[in-house]
């Protein structure tokens, strides 16, 4: 199955949309629905894919996530087997919003536990209450306590989460903004969009990213240290909880 057109990615400039028309462009065997445009997030980066709900003329389901396809295509994965809306159908897009924002709030705060803790990521992955980062750690830390008053410290600084864009070539030409050694970031599209936290003199971070954000620190509210655990010969998993 290919999709004849890329799907555009509605949350990429507008993490805060939650609503969105698009037509229905083709079918996966699998049982997905390729959209013209997409307000669902897809599984991609550590990140889930957004659940919700889609309505169409003569029919409506639940979504139960979503997922990349060949071509650029993002796939709703219906969440039991029902009707499917035909190809060139019109629908109203919906996501759960209270899961997608907590997903926000955790991925933010993972972005400042990469500041809080300068060492090289080597995995990552977000939920609805808690996430966790894997760091190239060989010595056990004793900071646990200090990173969570670092990071709340941060946080309460509510500098503003950005976005920009630079080419393919500009990345490689700045690998230093790569924090992650085992996922590349999301490239082959002839730019790279970077998310950037705090402005000027007051910029704390600065790395590629293809997910949603808030918008600015202080929606994250509190977070802290939760387990740490040994993951191979150097690795250390950290998991940072909401509060």
């Amino acid at each position: 199955m290919t999709s004849p057109l890329p799907t555009a990615l509605l949350f990429r400039d507008d993490s805060y949309l939650t609503e969105a028309e698009a037509k229905v462009l083709a079918h996966t065997p699998e049982g997905g629905i390729v959209v013209s445009a997409s307000v669902f997030y897809p599984t991609g980066g550590g990140q889930p894919g957004d659940s919700g709900t889609i309505a169409w003329a003569g029919g409506q389901m639940a979504i139960a996530t979503a997922v990349k396809v060949e071509q650029g295509g993002v796939a709703l994965v219906p969440a039991e087997p029902r009707s499917m809306p035909p190809v060139g159908a019109r629908l109203t897009q919906r996501i759960d919003w209270d899961r997608r924002y907590r997903h926000m709030r955790v991925h933010t705060a993972l972005h400042l536990l990469s500041v809080v803790i300068p060492l090289p990521v080597t995995g990552g992955q977000i939920g609805s209450d808690k996430g966790r980062l894997d760091f190239d750690m060989p010595e056990a830390p004793t900071e646990a306590e200090a990173w969570t008053e670092a990071l709340n410290r941060l946080i309460d600084r509510d500098l503003a989460v950005t976005q920009t864009w630079i080419t393919d070539e500009e990345l490689f030409a700045n690998p230093g903004l790569v924090k992650t050694m085992k996922v590349a970031p999301p490239m082959g599209q002839g730019r790279v969009r970077l998310i950037r936290i705090g402005e000027g003199a007051d910029q704390i971070d600065l790395q590629p990213c293809g997910g949603t954000h808030v918008a600015r620190l202080g929606e994250i509210g509190r977070v802290a240290i939760g387990r740490i655990e040994k993951k191979g010969r150097q690795n250390r998993r950290v998991t940072l909880e909401l509060s």
